[in-house]
């Protein structure tokens, strides 16, 4: 018997959507619909700070504005694998945390990010944060107990590359101990760290395929060592292009560039679902279609496999 079929779409509710939100969530949805399968809406509220529930509501109405619909999980909770909101999701997270405890490979760490920055090399530009072991034991596995100072908790990554098949990028091999090294998987502060509840989340919601940004395509070799470690099963992986605006910058939602509220207020959901069925070359031209019409012909192999595309509309 064949596993059901389920993806989804994990936002975080930390502003207005922009187009390239809206490209990974369309490309998610049909790649679902055009199986058969179930799609779910979860929010990725991780940050307490910047997380507010009125985005999360003007999520919802945006997916709802471009015809797409969900199976489980949005703020209604609907579904048997909630709750679908990861500030609901505590004890999961630290269920799991003692379960990685239990393997010895996880230590405490009080180094900053200021600590980490001054140990990078004079070559690292591109933006990377790589760990260097400062607060590594000497010995791992490490069963030692837990220190009562502040710390946050960090798991220990061997050398040795991680391979694993992307549909839109082919076979890729990730050393995840030369990408980031030792990751985080709860900071001082109790905050949970994100690879470790995206991989507790999609397992335990039975989640098939993730259809995500293609900047994060490299961090899916360390989620599948984390797949390892809990006796897990990863999804399949399809990381999508990232949209640009017409001078080349990846859209942000802090420069509000083609946010949500500006896109509905000058066009219809079918001239948006257009635009992007062109730029996913999906369709020829970017004339107005709704995101149902697009289920029947949806291929990955129509995708391409680029790291960046231009959007205007």
């Amino acid at each position: 018997m064949e596993k059901e079929v389920k993806g989804r779409f994990a936002p975080s509710p930390t502003g207005r959507m922009h187009l390239g939100n809206l490209f990974a969530a369309l490309l998610s949805w049909l790649s679902v619909r055009s199986q058969g399968g179930k799609w779910v809406l979860r929010m990725e509220d991780l940050d307490p700070q910047r997380s507010k529930r009125e985005y999360m509501s003007q999520i919802e109405d945006d997916l709802h504005w471009l015809g797409l619909d969900w199976d489980e999980g949005g703020l209604e909770g609907r579904g048997d694998n909630g709750p679908y909101v990861q500030s609901r999701r505590h004890a999961l997270y630290e269920e799991y945390l003692e379960r990685l405890r239990a393997t010895g490979l996880t230590y405490p760490c009080r180094c900053t990010r200021a600590d980490i920055l001054a140990t990078q090399a004079p070559h690292r530009t591109d933006g990377r944060v790589v760990y260097a072991g400062t607060c590594r034991p000497a010995t791992m596995p490490c069963h030692a107990p837990e220190p009562e100072w502040s710390h946050s908790t960090r798991l220990y990554i061997p050398q040795g590359k991680i391979a694993f098949t992307d549909r839109l990028y082919g076979q890729q091999a990730v050393d995840p101990s030369e990408d980031c090294g030792d990751i985080v998987l709860r900071r001082a502060d109790g905050a949970w760290a994100y690879q470790l509840a995206v991989v507790v989340d999609d397992a335990l919601m039975g989640i098939t395929e993730v259809v995500r940004g293609s900047d994060l395509l490299e961090s899916s070799a360390r989620q599948i060592y984390l797949y390892g470690l809990l006796g897990l099963e990863a999804p399949e992986f399809a990381h999508v292009p990232l949209l640009c605006d017409s001078e080349g910058r990846r859209l942000s939602k802090r420069d509000r560039s083609l946010a949500m509220d500006e896109l509905r207020a000058r066009h219809t959901p079918e001239e948006i679902t257009g635009r992007l069925a062109a730029l996913a070359g999906l369709r020829k031209t970017a004339a107005p279609v709704s995101a149902a019409e697009l289920v029947a012909d949806f291929d990955w192999k129509l995708i391409p496999a680029a790291e960046t595309l231009c959007a205007y509309v």
